[in-house]
């Protein structure tokens, strides 16, 4: 007598067996990102990965063949989305420079990149003395490309408004900075710093540079006329 029990349904969020490679590696990453966040770089493992994907160790191997490789192209993945999305907002802004400046700051708080799962990957990675110098490797051009931008807006800012100010390069290295350190406040600190805080922080910094052109922020909780 044939068994009248039905096969288990497949989870909504699994991909199908025959998902394409862009599918299969997305997940991967995503499940690395995934274990990284619980078990830090050192133990992430090909098994871990699998057991957050749900797929073998087989099709692991096949999309990365080593762990170090699987690491790394998630490290570009993470990478890639933030530029990704800094690059839109600050393409997608006003036409002024100190807009576009402004919507470079907002984008690194948007809550698709600044959570606290992603900054802890992005630390564990900065976090490892042996292979700091690949990692960092990988990301420079990008880093390198937003810091330029950076550097030309804020140039074009402190020509027109005729700013007695440190150098432009100077005032974008120090944003790079706030980024970084406020991430990792908001990683260490949650209830303290907010994507909300840190963006207002980061908008006081530069209005004290650029009072024409940036409006002092209202902090969380903090009434305007205040």
């Amino acid at each position: 007598m044939a068994s009248s029990r039905k096969p288990a349904a497949r989870a909504a969020d699994t991909p199908p067996r025959t998902a394409s490679r862009e599918v299969r590696r997305g997940q991967l990453i995503e499940a690395t990102i995934n274990s990284i966040a619980q078990h830090g770089i050192g133990g992430t493992t090909m098994n871990t990965v699998t057991e957050f994907a749900g797929l073998s160790l087989g099709l692991v191997n096949f999309h990365f063949q080593s762990k170090q490789n699987l690491l790394e192209e998630t490290l570009v993945f993470l990478a890639r989305e933030h530029h990704d999305l800094w690059f839109k907002a600050y393409r997608d802004a006003g036409l002024s420079a100190s807009e576009k400046l402004l919507a470079i700051v907002d984008a690194h708080f948007h809550p698709r990149i600044c959570t606290r799962k992603k900054l802890s990957v992005w630390y564990a990675y900065f976090g490892e003395a042996g292979r700091r110098k690949v990692y960092r490797a990988l990301v420079d051009d990008i880093d390198n490309q937003r810091l330029g931008i950076s550097t030309s807006l804020c140039e074009a800012i402190i020509d027109e408004g005729g700013y007695d100010c440190p150098p432009a390069r100077h005032v974008a290295r120090t944003l790079e900075g706030l980024y970084d350190g406020l991430w990792l406040n908001v990683l260490m600190y949650p209830k303290t710093f907010t994507r909300e805080l840190s963006k207002a922080q980061i908008r006081a910094y530069l209005a004290a540079i650029f009072p024409n052109h940036v409006p002092a922020p209202t902090f969380p909780g903090q009434n305007a006329s205040d």
